[in-house]
């Protein structure tokens, strides 16, 4: 009932996945440390866009550089 678009379809998301928002609510395990990785090698991608080859792009995400 809120005037604010934004909001509504914000809970209307949350409403058509309602599953899922209990599940993220009241599991044990979660997939951040997954995510985490995930964001970390857009990271170097974005960093590393047009300057270097993909071999050199494996080994600063296997490696941690």
């Amino acid at each position: 009932a809120s005037p604010a678009r934004e909001l509504r379809d914000f809970v209307a998301g949350l409403r058509r996945d309602w599953a899922a928002v209990k599940a993220g609510l009241t599991l044990p395990y979660s997939s951040g440390a997954v995510e985490g990785n995930v964001n970390r090698i857009k990271m170097i991608k974005r960093i590393m866009y047009g300057r270097a080859n993909p071999d050199l792009l494996r080994i600063r995400v296997l490696h941690g550089y």
